[in-house]
């Protein structure tokens, strides 16, 4: 036993999250073997918008973390559900990938994943930017630790496989459950959001955040670094990318304008 004092309550009442703090929604239909998240948009999109209703009457000064899929459109539809201003109501994916990717390296590696320090930017599909240039192991660049290991050219090659392993790790969850799609890490990555804010703790994460011209994106919510504290996402964190990373950011986020775009 870990010792923590807890009342946990079940409820098909909307009326029982009244003025509570934060509100994380998990809602939705989950994904089956050989679905992407954006074949679940129009199903999950008629829960959010009754899910959002329900925040809105009664939590109305809640901070919200979505995690219903397809994210991207979902916080999205959330917020303007509920009307709750921007940073009130973001999107966890960025969390999960980049714990997903440094797991990879980790192993890869054979190094504590305490160690590995990643980030993803985009939108939480198929498209996701894994930043290989910002990412290291207690701040050694990780290509230079691969190098070591491989030489230059299998280094890339590995590196080049964790990318796509990073961005299909949902998939891949899916298809070993068969009945359901990943529950844990997308549960722990939501509680270290909920912590930072309900601790004010200042965590720098990456969350899928409204953006009014950050990284070139204006009225579109997209992963991104954020400082999640007491005011909710408090500030968004930009990074110099390269030609190869822009146009890889710039593809991720068609691909969110392109789904939002389906929205109702």
């Amino acid at each position: 036993m870990d010792g923590f004092d807890v009342c946990l309550k079940g409820t098909n009442d909307y009326k029982d999250i009244a003025g509570s703090d934060i509100v994380i929604v998990t809602a939705g239909l989950p994904r089956k073997p050989g679905m992407s998240r954006d074949d679940l948009i129009a199903t999950n999109s008629k829960i959010m918008t009754a899910v959002a209703e329900g925040i809105k009457a009664n939590a109305p000064n809640a901070f919200v973390i979505v995690i219903s899929n397809p994210l991207d459109a979902m916080v999205t539809l959330c917020q303007r559900i509920t009307g709750f201003p921007h940073h009130r109501v973001v999107g966890q994916a960025g969390v999960l990938d980049s714990a997903r990717f440094a797991a990879f390296i980790a192993w890869e590696l054979g190094v504590s994943v305490r160690d590995v320090t990643a980030v993803t930017l985009g939108g939480h599909g198929d498209d996701m930017v894994p930043l290989v240039r910002y990412t290291s192991v207690c701040g050694v660049p990780v290509m230079e630790l691969l190098e070591q290991k491989y030489g230059a050219a299998k280094a890339a090659e590995v590196m080049a496989a964790m990318v796509k392993r990073t961005r299909g790790a949902g998939g891949e969850v899916v298809a070993l459950l068969k009945t359901g799609s990943a529950f844990y890490s997308p549960a722990s990555s939501a509680i270290a959001m909920a912590e930072s804010f309900l601790k004010d703790s200042k965590r720098v994460l990456p969350t899928c955040v409204y953006l009014n011209g950050e990284f070139g994106v204006k009225g579109l919510y997209v992963g991104v670094p954020v400082v999640i504290g007491a005011g909710g996402a408090e500030k968004i964190l930009q990074l110099k990318l390269n030609a190869e990373e822009q146009a890889m950011m710039d593809k991720s986020v068609a691909a969110v304008r392109d789904l939002v775009a389906t929205l109702k």
